[in-house]
């Protein structure tokens, strides 16, 4: 049986909300568009939707394309950004990563723009732990169904989605995925479902919900 482990990126792998809000800022600055200047709890707030919905609730002012396209720009100038300046990592990601590698493969899926995988992968030269990668981005489609994509195109028989917020859950469940809930990440879950307090818990929490062999 091949089994997968698909993470989250914001909240579950780094916080780059501080240099997402100073990319972002620059290009709002740069576009001339009139609203005060995009704060770190303004980022976290909006982390985990689709693009989409992060354009009408940060710009709200704006008519539908010029959100767009004032998006399109923050997303260009915030790539560029990550990709020299990376964002906050979580202790033990690369080692902890490198530890789950060896007993399964590894694969991301998130709500970002296309290019934000990339620019994480590329700064924290991580391209050789994952096995393969998709976002909203890349298609349109919601986090559930890019769950559903990524794990039929890699032939897995089961997975289990590792995220921070109640729509990561929810995205898990509808994909039909087991999910373990990043409890140091920005969000929290209504319901009881296994949790890491820490990324280096990872490798224990799947132990013990059955979903890897015990390790020891």
């Amino acid at each position: 049986m091949k089994k997968g482990i698909i993470f989250d990126m914001d909240g579950t792998l780094w916080d780059s909300s501080v240099q997402v809000a100073e990319s972002w800022n620059r290009a709002v600055q740069r576009n001339g568009y009139p609203r005060a200047p995009l704060t770190v709890e303004d980022i976290q707030g909006v982390m985990g939707k689709t693009m989409d919905v992060i354009a009408r609730l940060l710009f709200p002012e704006a008519g539908e394309e010029e959100a767009r396209l004032l998006l399109e720009e923050c997303c260009g100038e915030e790539n560029d950004y990550l990709g020299t300046h990376g964002g906050v990592l979580y202790p033990e990601v690369r080692p902890t990563l490198e530890r789950l590698k060896q007993r399964c493969p590894l694969y991301i899926v998130s709500n970002c723009q296309s290019g934000y995988i990339e620019a994480f992968l590329g700064y924290y030269e991580m391209e050789d732990l994952f096995e393969d990668f998709e976002c909203y981005g890349n298609n349109g489609l919601q986090k559930g169904e890019n769950i559903r994509l990524l794990w039929g195109r890699n032939g897995l028989d089961d997975a289990v989605y590792i995220g921070d917020t109640q729509s990561d859950h929810d995205a898990s469940r509808e994909a039909g995925a087991k999910f373990v809930h990043a409890a140091y990440g920005f969000g929290t879950i209504c319901e009881n479902v296994p949790e890491a307090e820490r990324f280096c818990d990872l490798p224990k929490v799947l132990e013990e919900m059955g979903f890897l062999p015990d390790g020891s």
